[in-house]
């Protein structure tokens, strides 16, 4: 094989390769373009929701320019999003509607943690190189909690307007 005696430490693609998607990786995987043309379908018809999609790629910014602030990565923030199976796991995966939250708050912070957790993954475990699958098998399992929380919080809210009316 062409890539016996390659050591991918030295292997670096250009932006452009990452957006097109001429690089290695699983089919569909790779490109950032049909991956956001996938989104667009998904929002536009009402399967997947933007707020998961939106506040995924937040939480994975957040944790990409943390880890390259504390030098964990010589990776920019930005640069999580476009490489690996980020994008595909963010739109594709994590807004399955039966397993994701389904408050309104709650798909915000589900989203947010999903895209967090697998940014977290990647930089700071370098014996598992992508995270977003183990992100959102965990975040599945804590989504009916999160969504517990926001309805526990809302009633809470609702309470104490009545209370003081």
């Amino acid at each position: 094989t062409p890539f016996a005696n390659a050591t991918f430490e030295n292997v670096s693609y250009s932006i452009s390769e990452m957006i097109i998607g001429t690089i290695p990786g699983s089919v569909g995987e790779t490109s950032v373009i049909a991956i956001l043309l996938g989104a667009v379908v998904l929002i536009w018809t009402g399967v997947a929701s933007w707020k998961i999609m939106f506040s995924s790629v937040l939480g994975g910014l957040a944790i990409g320019y943390l880890g390259y602030a504390a030098g964990a990565t010589d990776l920019p923030g930005w640069y999580q999003l476009i490489m690996g199976g980020f994008l595909f796991g963010t739109v594709f995966m994590a807004t399955d509607p039966v397993t994701s939250a389904q408050t309104e708050c709650g798909k915000w912070i589900y989203g947010f943690l999903v895209g967090a957790l697998a940014v977290t993954v990647r930089i700071w475990n370098p014996g598992y190189p992508e995270g977003m699958m183990l992100a959102i098998l965990l975040m599945n399992t804590f989504a009916p909690l999160i969504d517990h929380y926001v309805i526990e919080g809302s009633i809470k809210r609702r309470a104490k307007k009545v209370k003081i009316a």
